[in-house]
């Protein structure tokens, strides 16, 4: 990889720790008296946008997969030691059953999708 593809890198790791705590903090909000978890579908739009761009940046599942890791293990320590010690992310909860799998369901369908897409470049070739 060149070096600005490093940085795009570097940026899109960088969006998936944000767009993880910003989704995490922004979970039990309520729309008048009821639940609205529109964090959950912005996690299952942009989510699977930052695996496609890394997937296309390098021909490495590591690197495609980077940004859906990130993504989560932000969400689990965000989630149960977040800040000031509050617990932000509950286990029993639907809407956190929801965030988790509306960013990480999508997104893993993205990697496969740009793994093929790797393969076939490379039977091309």
């Amino acid at each position: 990889m060149t070096r600005q593809a490093w940085l795009v890198f570097a940026v899109l790791l960088l969006d998936a720790v944000v767009l993880a705590v910003v989704e995490l903090l922004f979970l039990p909000i309520r729309l008048g008296g009821v639940q609205f978890p529109i964090t959950a579908a912005v996690a299952v739009v942009t989510t699977p946008l930052l695996v496609d761009a890394a997937g296309r940046l390098a021909p490495k599942r590591r690197i495609a997969a980077a940004p859906l890791l990130l993504w989560f293990a932000t969400l689990l320590v965000f989630g149960a030691f977040g800040p000031g010690g509050d617990v932000v992310m509950l286990g029993n909860d639907w809407r956190t059953l929801l965030l988790v799998g509306g960013g990480a369901l999508p997104s893993a369908m993205m990697l496969g999708i740009v793994m093929a897409r790797q393969q076939t470049q490379d039977r091309r070739r």
